[in-house]
């Protein structure tokens, strides 16, 4: 296996707390600022929809090419205009040009790429503090968290990715690997779609707003596609965090996965210790957790 820098959560083992044990929301409580780490603005995007904003933390260590892409795109103001196309229930919520098969009346794009080469994984990278879950995962090796990012490994292939879980963004392509680019971009609404690990680009994920694109009408058409242009929710702005005015920022914070305080919150996760629970299961899916974001 290669070195990791691997912090070994909770000793790796499957030991359950013993009832009375702080509950997650208290470890929470009870942690300090140190705990937390405060997004980059230049890796955050404001997605402005008439019900308010969503807003996706980007990752550039596990998509970087595709990462400068979009903010190209953000940047040069193409989203804005276009709409959400796409919601599938217990899917993905999916947002691009309407008109992008259409040659004459599709957007223009001016700087950014149209399409990139695929990046579904990466090299192991021996650096990163990846903080693993102590549990057998069905579709990799090893999951666990890198700077709140799912993510899973196949040692024997020396390859690491970011996992389909909910709130995850990837940018959407036709059937050749390197037919999308970040111009189409979705987000998992439903259970984990994880047979797509590997098969798509994913960028980043949701920090806040995840209500306002759940909750979003269902598309009636094929695979959830909104069959009418009305049915469409118009995007009104996209923006890098970055670019946009001092009072127009939200400053955002994740916790940390390499503290005290995020094995505590995850083995509380795993053997749930509020008086409601009566069986503690010691189990847990990368999937089945996200990460904590709070606002500073």
């Amino acid at each position: 296996m290669p070195n990791f820098i691997f912090l070994c959560l909770l000793f790796c083992t499957m030991s359950t707390y013993a009832k009375g044990g702080l509950s997650a929301s208290e470890i929470l409580k009870n942690s300090n600022s140190k705990d937390w780490r405060a997004v980059d603005n230049k890796n955050v995007l404001y997605m402005e929809i008439p019900n308010g904003r969503v807003i996706i933390e980007l990752n550039p260590e596990f998509a970087p090419r595709h990462v400068v892409n979009i903010q190209k795109l953000a940047q040069e103001k193409y989203w804005d205009g276009l709409a959400i196309v796409r919601t599938q229930d217990n899917y993905v919520v999916q947002w691009g040009d309407p008109n992008s098969e259409d040659i004459k009346n599709k957007k223009a794009i001016k700087s950014a790429a149209p399409t990139l080469a695929a990046e579904f994984e990466v090299p192991l990278n021996n650096k990163l503090l990846f903080a693993k879950i102590p549990d057998r995962d069905t579709y990799a090796t090893q999951t666990g968290f890198y700077q709140g990012f799912p993510i899973a490994y196949d040692s024997k292939a020396g390859k690491m990715w970011m996992t389909h879980c909910y709130g995850m963004v990837g940018a959407g392509r036709n059937n050749p690997p390197d037919s999308g680019g970040g111009t189409e971009l979705y987000v998992v609404i439903g259970q984990a779609p994880r047979h797509l690990d590997r098969n798509v680009t994913l960028v980043g994920r949701v920090l806040e707003g995840m209500d306002l694109l759940s909750t979003l009408p269902r598309g009636t058409g094929p695979m959830g596609f909104y069959e009418k242009e009305k049915e469409r929710i118009p995007i009104r702005s996209m923006r890098l965090a970055s670019d946009v005015s001092e009072k127009e920022k939200i400053a955002l914070e994740v916790l940390r996965t390499d503290t005290k305080t995020f094995n505590a919150w995850l083995e509380a996760r795993r053997n749930r210790q509020e008086d409601w629970f009566h069986y503690s299961v010691g189990h847990i899916d990368v999937c089945n957790l996200s990460v904590p974001v709070r606002r500073k």
